[in-house]
């Protein structure tokens, strides 16, 4: 097997928040059970770094973050496009969740955001009461490019980045 072709992680960054259409979501319950799900994003024009979501207030994981106000969300390359399945391209954030109130500025954005990435099925959901906007705002994170090539996420935007060391 020839050696990985050097990419710059920044780049790579940037590469896999444009190819995933959702973020793996974990989450904890309030007796501290924790529970995974996903939701489709979209990047946040008003905040480097941070995602929008929109979800169901049916769902579990949408009382999970709006009670805790924190979440894991990580974006990851697609199996199917992998080289090898054990070094999947990936990035994990903890994230502080803030919720976007209707009829404001922020949410029609957020809206048309989320319109423009992932089509007119938003615009059928964004009219549903239950759904919530909730930005998630990346505190922290790691990215993994492959075996021992990983950094820590840190600053405005989880864009500084530190390699890791074995």
């Amino acid at each position: 097997m020839s050696p990985p072709v050097p990419i710059d992680p920044l780049e790579a960054l940037r590469a896999l928040r444009a190819d995933c259409r959702s973020a793996v979501l974990a989450t904890t319950g309030e007796d501290g059970a924790p529970e995974a799900s996903y939701a489709p994003f979209a990047d946040d024009g008003a905040r480097a770094g941070a995602m929008l979501v929109l979800v169901s207030g049916l769902a579990r994981h949408t009382a999970h973050l709006v009670r805790s106000g924190r979440a894991s969300a990580m974006l990851i390359e697609d199996e199917s496009s992998a080289a090898q399945i054990f070094g999947r391209r990936r990035a994990a954030f903890a994230c502080r969740v803030e919720v976007i109130a209707r009829d404001t500025d922020g949410w029609v954005a957020g809206v048309a955001a989320l319109e423009a990435r992932h089509g007119s099925v938003v615009t059928m959901l964004r009219d549903l009461k239950d759904f919530q906007l909730l930005r998630l705002v990346p505190e922290s994170g790691t990215l993994v490019l492959g075996f021992g090539r990983a950094w820590r996420l840190s600053g405005p935007g989880c864009a500084t980045l530190e390699p890791l060391q074995r």
